[in-house]
């Protein structure tokens, strides 16, 4: 499946600031199963673009604005090719969770074993659990227990934007019983971790199919989860719109939580407040694109998104709002 994909993110100030850095996650991956056909950023105002990868080998670009300025734009565009996914077993077999506990796994996979950040196990998780009988799970193997797991996690809430910000921890989304893919991949996560499974934070875009029953906005960047079983790798799973992840699915970057990849953020130097404006497009291309290219800075240009207020530190130096993964 052939993908374009149009990201805009704009910060507006109440009065201009002094200066903007700011560190962009928007690039999607390259991978056997997802090809990047081409990946350009538009700035306004326009500065000089880095790039590096981080430590989960995600392409990081990052650009300093060091001139006065009352609104940031950011324009990412992509195209990417995705195939899908190959067939998978309905189940493995039980000695899959011996294998999950062998020194290799746990080594390879350390930082996705462990609680961090938005990803913990709090009396509200270990509610949940226990009225669900996740745990029961267990005793079957680990490929039917993170599905069902996921299954679980899709009926047990509603999909309701606003309900939670981009820095809600998982128990305001667990004690409303609703919220947005960022809640359900770091409860999944944690619910994962919890069982000895390794599990990651996936961000990135979904071509959503309302016939086939997605629920989560298409405006909106996504996110899911992906865990590790040893006889498959890294397997995904959408506890938002519970399926396992397919060639509608574009990955753009991996980590431990949400805070590993978001997918703008930086500070600014001036005593203005901010507002933040996102909008998401993923549709499929109508024709073949060209070969690939890493960046390519192109004109400024605009498109608006929806505009949302953030709180922001009353500071000389203040942190960038962040977007919600939906």
């Amino acid at each position: 499946m052939l993908l374009e994909i149009r990201h805009v993110t704009q910060y507006h100030y109440e009065r201009p600031v002094r200066e903007s850095l700011m560190e962009l996650w928007m690039q999607p991956q390259k991978t056997a199963r997802q090809r990047l056909v081409s990946f350009e950023l538009d700035l306004e105002p326009a500065a000089q673009v880095f790039s590096y990868a981080d430590s989960f080998g995600n392409a990081v670009y990052h650009f300093d604005v060091p001139q006065p300025h009352d609104k940031l734009t950011i324009i990412a565009r992509s195209a990417v090719e995705t195939e899908p996914t190959g067939e998978r077993p309905a189940h493995l077999d039980m000695g899959e969770w011996d294998r999950l506990r062998s020194e290799f796994v746990r080594g390879e996979c350390f930082d996705f074993l462990r609680p961090h950040g938005f990803v913990e196990t709090t009396e509200a998780l270990r509610g949940f659990i226990k009225s669900h009988d996740l745990d029961d799970l267990k005793r079957r193997d680990p490929l039917t227990a993170v599905r069902t797991l996921s299954e679980t996690i899709y009926k047990a809430f509603d999909y309701q934007p606003g309900v939670t910000d981009a820095d809600s921890p998982i128990d305001l989304a667990l004690e409303a019983g609703s919220g947005v893919c960022q809640d359900f991949a770091h409860i999944m996560l944690a619910v994962c971790r919890e069982w000895g499974i390794p599990a990651r934070y996936v961000s990135g875009y979904l071509f959503t199919d309302r016939d086939a029953g997605d629920r989560s906005d298409p405006d909106a960047t996504h996110a899911w989860v992906e865990v590790f079983l040893p006889s498959l790798r890294w397997v995904g799973l959408d506890p938002t719109n519970n399926m396992m992840t397919s060639e509608r699915h574009v990955a753009v970057a991996v980590g431990r939580d949400y805070a590993d990849v978001t997918p703008s953020r930086g500070v600014y130097k001036g005593n203005a407040e901010s507002q933040l404006a996102v909008g998401v497009t993923v549709r499929r291309a109508r024709a073949a694109m060209a070969e690939p290219e890493f960046l390519r800075m192109a004109r400024p240009s605009f498109a608006g998104g929806r505009r949302r207020p953030d709180a922001v530190l009353k500071q000389e130096l203040h942190q960038q709002q962040q977007q919600q993964q939906q």
